[in-house]
């Protein structure tokens, strides 16, 4: 069980570890809260694209992989 405790003028939550890793939160995630059904929602914040390609380095970019002979109507 956990409890609300006051922070300054709002109201604060304590997210246990385990719960934070198996959902990818960490210091400084950007989350999203809704409402529905009386249920407080806790979502990660979409990244965006620029923000993603910003990761690729050239020691995690996938190299290029075979799929064989074109068949049908593709066009190499």
């Amino acid at each position: 069980m956990f409890q609300v405790q006051k922070w300054g003028n709002s109201l604060g939550i304590r997210i246990p570890k385990a719960i934070a890793m198996k959902v990818g939160l960490e210091e400084g995630s950007e989350i999203d809260f809704d409402v529905e059904d009386d249920k407080i929602i806790i979502k990660r914040k979409a990244q965006k694209l620029k923000e993603l390609l910003s990761q690729i380095t050239p020691d995690n970019i996938y190299k290029e992989v075979s799929t064989g002979d074109a068949e049908g109507r593709e066009v190499w």
